[in-house]
């Protein structure tokens, strides 16, 4: 019993050791419980709404005061145009707008009804339902204050008439393609990459490689340029059955579609890259490159879930994550069909991405191990 106690009593000294191992362990439980209660959800919070009030009376201000008053909506501008909607939600600044119709107040005292056009982004099926169903919700509640209290029928009526942009069948397929392109390329090349290299490392061929008169930065070059390659090809094969088979149209230039997905690759190996200069083993190469990447792609990018129904703090990192930067752009030009002018501030941040990271990883790149 004793020569068993002190093999187990070794095995915690091994774990405890290893820091690696100890961080895993104790906190990746702590990172998923937090990121799985907050971030997954199918409540849409703080959606950002504007208001187009063409008849600006007693009625229209108490419907969008209570609709400031809930946590679901964010009023975020007051338009006057109706030209300003689309712009807006090709910015990326709503993603829908309220348009009460003119004489509102006095449709409702003469004809007994009024006329609610509620337009949103369906690019997102799933939010887009939920949005329109809690302003249908907070309308309901309204009119019920005005029911009589021996009468089951409101005095009044407000139609809400619902326009679906960009996705009017509401096509699941049209939100979740551009966040499978994003997690397909970002783990093939960030996570192949890291493997490769570290791989080379643990063989001990990666001292031969930096014995050769050939440059460091070229075999680093050289071993990134096939994963690049397949990637290209992977990037071909899913648009060619987002197109055939899911039947997602390409609303907007393939050209600039192809060119961000390049940009996204390079940004993606330049990641492995650093996670291979930081890591000695294949095993914590995969766990970062795999764990580390993927979980944080799926649920903060804003791949399956809304990420300004997330926390501040969550917000603040889903912004360092290059694949919420990358899906938004590709939402924008595949379902959109926006130009270019629309996708400057997403295609800012990638480049700078890819300047930071190839700088850093240039930096951590060992010439000697």
């Amino acid at each position: 019993m004793k020569q068993f106690l002190a093999f187990v009593k070794k095995e915690f000294f091994h774990i405890f050791r290893d820091k690696r191992t100890v961080l895993i362990l104790l906190a990746m439980p702590v990172v998923q419980i937090i990121l799985f209660g907050f971030a997954i959800t199918t409540e849409v919070k703080n959606a950002q709404i504007a208001i187009y009030d063409q008849s600006k009376d007693v009625v229209t201000q108490q419907i969008i005061q209570r609709l400031q008053a809930n946590e679901y909506f964010t009023l975020v501008e007051n338009i006057s145009e109706p030209s300003q909607i689309e712009k807006l939600m090709k910015n990326g600044r709503v993603s829908m707008v309220l348009v009460f119709e003119p004489n509102f107040q006095e449709n409702i005292e003469h004809l007994g009804k009024a006329d609610l056009q509620v337009v949103v982004d369906a690019t997102d099926p799933n939010q887009a339902k939920t949005m329109t169903n809690y302003v249908t919700s907070i309308i309901m509640q309204y009119q019920q204050e005005f029911i009589p209290l021996k009468s089951e029928v409101a005095p009044m009526q407000i139609v809400p008439q619902v326009r679906m942009l960009y996705n009017p069948q509401m096509v699941g397929a049209y939100n979740f393609v551009p966040g499978v392109m994003g997690l397909i390329l970002m783990l093939i090349c960030a996570m192949m990459t890291s493997i490769s290299i570290v791989r080379e490392k643990e063989k001990g061929s990666m001292e031969v490689l930096l014995a050769s008169p050939i440059r460091p930065i070229f075999i680093i070059i050289a071993k990134a340029v096939p994963y690049f390659v397949i990637s290209i090809g992977n990037l071909a094969t899913i648009l060619t059955l987002s197109v055939f088979v899911l039947n997602v149209p390409i609303a907007g230039s393939l050209t600039m579609i192809v060119a961000v997905s390049l940009l996204f690759i390079l940004v993606a190996l330049l990641l492995g890259l650093l996670i291979s200069n930081l890591v000695k083993s294949q095993v914590a190469a995969m766990l970062i490159s795999g764990m580390g990447l993927m979980t944080p792609t799926m649920i903060l990018s804003g791949m399956m879930f809304p990420t300004e129904s997330m926390p501040v703090i969550l917000q603040g990192i889903s912004s360092i994550i290059p694949a919420r930067w990358y899906i938004t752009i590709i939402k924008k030009l595949m379902i959109q069909g926006v130009d270019s002018v629309y996708i400057v501030t997403e295609l800012g941040v990638l480049i700078l991405m890819l300047l930071v990271l190839l700088a850093v990883s240039l930096k951590t790149f060992k010439k000697r191990l």
